[in-house]
């Protein structure tokens, strides 16, 4: 299964980082951030490249950023909470929707349901996912310039498609 994914930037790693002792309590910590842009399917590594190449071919650099910390008490899969870290994009949201007329979208992740974030842990109790989100954190803003092929059996970039 690939993805399209934005780059997490080194100001984000690092707050999750700073946030990973107030994390333990939960069942599962994500050692690796991802922001999913969108599912793609199974379709070949060139396949995915080739049919990118249209929606992507005008899409400017956009601004991202990482505003506070939030939860899915019931997600659409796997255990629950998720916590996470919200993001504002209007330059994700407008890419997401383009690529949701490209691909199609997923029920419940998609289109209307899309909600950008980086996951932190999942599988703890309510209480702790409360308590995460009380917190305040500092905002940490970046520019999107590239995107990746993210491959999601290996859990690795496959390829990095620029922005104009």
């Amino acid at each position: 299964m690939y993805s399209l994914n934005v780059p997490v930037p080194g100001g984000v790693r690092r707050l999750a980082s700073e946030l990973h002792p107030r994390l333990t309590a939960f069942d599962t910590v994500r050692d690796r951030h991802t922001l999913v842009a969108k599912r793609l399917g199974d379709d070949s590594l060139d396949r995915h490249r080739e049919r990118l190449r249209l929606p992507l071919r005008d899409v400017s650099p956009f601004e991202a950023r990482v505003t506070e910390i939030d939860f899915f008490e019931r997600p659409t899969k796997g255990s629950a909470p998720v916590v996470y870290l919200v993001v504002e994009s209007p330059g994700l949201f407008a890419l997401h929707d383009r690529l949701c007329e490209e691909f199609g979208s997923i029920d419940g992740l998609e289109g209307d349901d899309y909600v950008p974030h980086v996951t932190l842990a999942r599988g703890g109790t309510l209480e702790d996912a409360e308590a995460l989100a009380a917190l305040d954190i500092d905002p940490v803003t970046w520019t999107v310039s590239t995107l990746d092929l993210w491959n999601g059996k290996f859990r690795e970039s496959a390829a990095t498609l620029r922005l104009r």
